[in-house]
């Protein structure tokens, strides 16, 4: 380091030196200039006495670590968002990267002279990059419900996920099943094969996932009480519109009779209360009182035309 600050004076010299050199030498000092320049960047890049201190090579192992799994899931999260495969598809590499962050929280160099590693990646800045980076994965995972539809501790899909993501893909498969080469035969809002023959499976993911939403609302296998995951939601919300909207089919509810029959009743309740009414009211008719002395007077007349 001494033989190069021994070059770099004259450099400087050359370089800064007054004009009084004369206009020939000013070539020379221009490239002087140069090589200071780039001895000053080498001399930078080896570390010059009171710069910074380096990360250890522990916690820049651990930094990059972090680095890769946080472009990991990154690209995971992008392609999954449409259609939406977020849980799913990234719950490994969200565990993962809760696992190098944990590493980092907790790691402490070895040597005596060394420095936090949570210290330094964590706190050392006010941008504080990899804490930032941290939470918006835990909130965009929170805010996509992603617990609700993983075991405890998230080490694969509940099995009511699985077995609700196995009657979405039944149902997609009969809708493409029956929509296959009656296209060209059949009017675009035509489609009665599908809803015949795809009515069942439909009914079947459409009761599920309404028993999906009770028992998330009492607290389900992930004790979570809060919506249903993004991924369940998106799906029943595509087949939802593709039952409905593009096949325009109906499902027949089950409670029919009960239904019909309450609002029988109720409509049938004003026609029972006006004719219990009419039927049962007396129509009472007036009776004249006679003041005493009218009554007084018949008696009398009364008397004589019996005695008459």
């Amino acid at each position: 380091l001494l033989q190069q600050l021994s070059l770099l004076l004259p450099a400087l010299a050359l370089a800064l030196g007054p004009a009084a050199a004369g206009g020939s030498r000013r070539l020379p000092a221009l490239e002087a200039l140069g090589e200071a320049e780039e001895l000053a960047e080498e001399l930078w890049g080896a570390g010059l006495p009171g710069d910074l201190p380096e990360l250890e090579p522990e916690c820049r192992q651990l930094l990059a670590d972090f680095a890769e799994g946080s472009a990991a899931l990154t690209g995971c999260l992008g392609r999954s968002a449409r259609p939406v495969r977020l849980c799913q598809a990234c719950y490994r590499h969200y565990r993962h990267l809760l696992a190098q962050y944990g590493n980092i929280a907790h790691a402490v160099g070895n040597s005596s002279e060394s420095h936090n590693c949570a210290k330094s990646i964590l706190t050392s800045d006010r941008l504080q990059i990899v804490v930032t980076l941290s939470e918006f994965f835990n909130e965009t995972w929170e805010a996509a419900n992603c617990p609700n539809c993983l075991k405890n501790n998230s080490e694969g899909l509940s099995n009511s996920t699985v077995e609700f993501l196995d009657l979405f893909n039944k149902s997609l498969t009969c809708f493409e099943h029956n929509l296959q080469g009656q296209t060209i035969h059949l009017s675009p809002n035509n489609y009665t094969e599908v809803c015949k023959n795809c009515n069942e499976t439909y009914k079947m993911l459409n009761d599920l996932y309404n028993n999906l939403q009770r028992m998330n609302r009492q607290g389900g296998e992930s004790g979570h009480s809060a919506h249903l995951c993004i991924d369940v939601e998106d799906a029943m919300n595509i087949t939802r519109k593709l039952w409905s909207r593009t096949f325009n089919c109906s499902v027949p509810c089950s409670d029919t009779v009960p239904v019909i029959a309450v609002s029988s009743f109720i409509l049938f309740l004003p026609i029972v209360f006006y004719l219990s009414s009419f039927l049962h009211s007396k129509q009472k008719k007036r009776i004249l009182i006679l003041p005493k002395r009218i009554q007084s007077n018949a008696s009398l007349v009364n008397i004589q035309e019996k005695y008459s």
